[in-house]
């Protein structure tokens, strides 16, 4: 498709006049371009988003003449398309009733699809509990950071800044932070915990299933060192971006927290680990230890929990 091609197409869905709509796809494209230019990343709600790539200065070849090139570092410009499950209750089509809602953020290496494969009984239980479930795309291994080395891996913005305002546009949600609970599946676990723990003025509940909520044990994994850096040499950036640590600028009663992990899990100590720090600090919090490994058997079960305790949740503050 060309620009002339957009312009037509969106002339016809509007009816304004072609002159018009190219000024202002123009302009558009104008300020895409000067932001990239200026190392600006450019978030557009429920589109995608205009990432900067920062690459490094390489050795390269020249083949023809079989000599040594320098690759200068440069920046790259890529675009990702937002993309995002979204399961509404059946009644909420007829009967103009508003939801709460349960962000479900997927693990290492998976992506917006994973829980409904993981639990295709999602759509079933957001009928039965009368909540909103919402599966976003939080990226290969930006474990739900805004990473201060990688402009690039920027998910913490996303969700709270562009995914939540979206979702409440465009969904029939109840639009305040009792109406809201997040969780995930192992750095989706992660997730929940760091966001809900960094912003409780915009989620009221939140869990971690099989979470790494202390991956400091495990430096050289699942790409954390890609948004903070080595851990050799980054200690303290790490040290202030684990959970573990993170709950001791929380208060009793200011997030409903819930916990479980499979006792053959690799993460099950640092999760006994939050578990005794969260009874140390006094933060009241539900524990659970089942049978379970680090596996979809495990998660399709503890999710239909953890959406039964944010239900509970929901019922006494909305």
């Amino acid at each position: 498709m060309t620009k002339a091609d957009i312009v037509a197409d969106i002339a016809t869905q509007t009816g304004l006049e072609k002159t018009e709509v190219l000024r202002a796809v123009e302009a558009f494209m104008g300020s895409i371009k000067t932001s990239l230019t200026s190392g600006e990343n450019v978030y557009l709600r429920g589109f995608g988003s205009f990432i900067v790539k920062e690459r490094a200065q390489k050795t390269g070849r020249n083949i023809s003449k079989n000599t040594t090139i320098i690759i200068p570092a440069h920046n790259v410009p890529s675009f990702k398309a937002s993309k995002t499950v979204v399961i509404t209750p059946t009644v909420s089509k007829t009967k103009g009733q508003h939801f709460p809602v349960v962000y479900l953020l997927h693990g290492y290496g998976g992506s917006y699809a994973n829980w409904i494969r993981i639990a295709p009984q999602l759509a079933q239980k957001s009928d039965e509990l009368g909540i909103i479930i919402v599966s976003p795309d939080g990226g290969k291994g930006s474990w739900y950071f805004d990473s201060p080395i990688d402009t690039s891996i920027q998910y913490e913005s996303y969700i709270t800044k562009e995914l939540l305002p979206y979702v409440d546009e465009h969904y029939p949600t109840v639009n305040k932070s009792t109406a809201r609970a997040i969780t995930g599946l192992s750095m989706g676990g992660h997730g929940g915990l760091f966001l809900s723990i960094r912003h409780t003025d915009l989620f009221g509940a939140a869990g971690s299933m099989s979470g790494g909520v202390d991956f400091r044990p495990f430096p050289d994994n699942w790409d954390i060192k890609k948004s903070l850096g080595a851990y050799a040499t980054n200690k303290q950036l790490w040290d202030s971006n684990v959970v573990v640590n993170l709950i001791q600028g929380l208060r009793n009663k200011q997030l409903d927290i819930i916990v479980d992990c499979g006792v053959d899990d690799f993460f099950l100590q640092v999760n006994r680990d939050l578990h005794k720090k969260l009874i140390e600090l006094k933060i009241d919090h539900d524990y659970i230890e089942r049978p379970g490994a680090h596996n979809g058997a495990y998660w399709n079960n503890s999710v239909d929990y953890q959406l039964l305790y944010f239900k509970k949740y929901f019922d006494l503050h909305i």
